[in-house]
Order: structure tokens, then sequence, then C-alpha cells
């Protein structure tokens, strides 16, 4: 696992030990990436069920301001950790060690811009934690969330008055963009609706 591009672009991670482990892989990322494109600059990240920190980590990487890294389990925390030192990010970066799906949400001192979700699959916990009370008011004027999931997984329905307008999938992943519904948030970009993307040759 490496950052793709960017300031650290080619720097190898800490991964994770353990067979329940699956990061997200290079070229989800590279994708996910490109179509978000130069917009990541100077925003503000959040990145929930952090694992090691590669999603924020390629966002500090590609110019975001700052990013925050969730994660409930201790030693994601602490491989967190490593990366961001690795990265020589630690100016720009939080660790906060909780757990999302369990607890109420953690207060944070400002909205984000771009927030990252990617949990464990197949256990409905998107849904759960995109659905808490206060989640809303953790996304800044024309903020994105954007969910990973199994690709037998969907968010036809978002709750908390968020819209998906985007959805990507990559052979057995989902990539799924959501938005406050643009009654909520007149800020909101206007991103067009397109078909399902299939990388060729990924497995």
């Amino acid at each position: 696992m490496r950052i793709i591009s960017g300031a650290c672009r080619g720097r190898k991670l800490v991964q994770i030990q353990g067979k329940d482990i699956r990061p997200t892989s290079d070229r989800v990322r590279e994708a996910l990436f490109n179509i978000l494109g130069p917009d990541i600059r100077r925003k503000r990240v959040l990145d929930m069920f952090a694992g090691t920190g590669a999603l924020g980590l390629e966002a500090l990487s590609r110019g975001a301001q700052s990013a925050v890294f969730v994660d409930a389990a201790r030693s994601a925390c602490n491989v967190i950790k490593r990366n961001i030192e690795l990265c020589r990010m630690a100016d720009q970066a939080q660790i906060i060690c909780y757990d999302l799906v369990k607890a109420p949400l953690p207060e944070f001192h400002h909205p984000f811009d771009l927030i990252f979700m990617d949990p464990p699959y197949n256990k409905g916990y998107p849904r759960q934690v995109l659905g808490k009370p206060g989640f809303s008011e953790l996304l800044a004027p024309g903020a994105i969330i954007i969910v990973e999931q199994s690709a037998k997984e969907s968010l036809n329905n978002p709750v908390n008055s968020l819209d998906k307008y985007l959805e990507k999938k990559y052979s057995r992943t989902t990539l799924t963009f959501l938005r406050k519904s643009a009654t909520d948030d007149k800020d909101a970009y206007d991103y067009p609706k397109t078909e399902n993307c299939h990388l060729p040759g990924f497995l």
C-alpha cells in the first residue's frame, strides 16, 4: 500500500495485520481521487473507519488542509500514527480512537468539506452512522461524503437529508457519493448523475 500522488507520492504505508482487514485497494483509491480532482486542495477531511489512514493521508498528500482520523481499534490508531509520521504530516492530522457505531458522534472543532467512510463490509454501518443525530452538523457547505461498500450493498435511500448523486462500481466495491439535499444546502455542488463505471481488468 502506498500514497499514489502528491507531496508523498510513492510513500509506502504500514498495514494492519489480520485476515478480516480489507484496506481500500490502490486502484479504487486512485479512481476515487481522480473523480475528486483538484478540488481536494485546502479541504478539511474526516476519515471515518480510517483503518491505516490511507484515504485521509492521500487527501493530505494532494493538498487537503487537514484530516481527522477516527477508528475504534487501538491497533488501527497506532498504525495511523505511524503512517502520519512516515508522511511527516503530524501538524495537519488528528487521531481519535472512538467507536462510531456504538457511541454517539464525537464532537469536532469544525465541520468538514470531505468525509470518507470505509467501514467493514456487509454490516450496515454506513446507514447507522449517517443516520445518527448531529451528522448533518458535521458537513460544511458543499460537503461531500464518500462511502465505500461491498458491491452487494447499496445506499438507495440515504438518511439525514442526504442525496446520492453519484455511484461507481469497481468489481466487488461500490463507491457512493452523497451530499446534503439541495433544499438543505444551497451551496451544494451540481454534479451530473452518471452510470456505473467499471475498471477494465480489475478483479
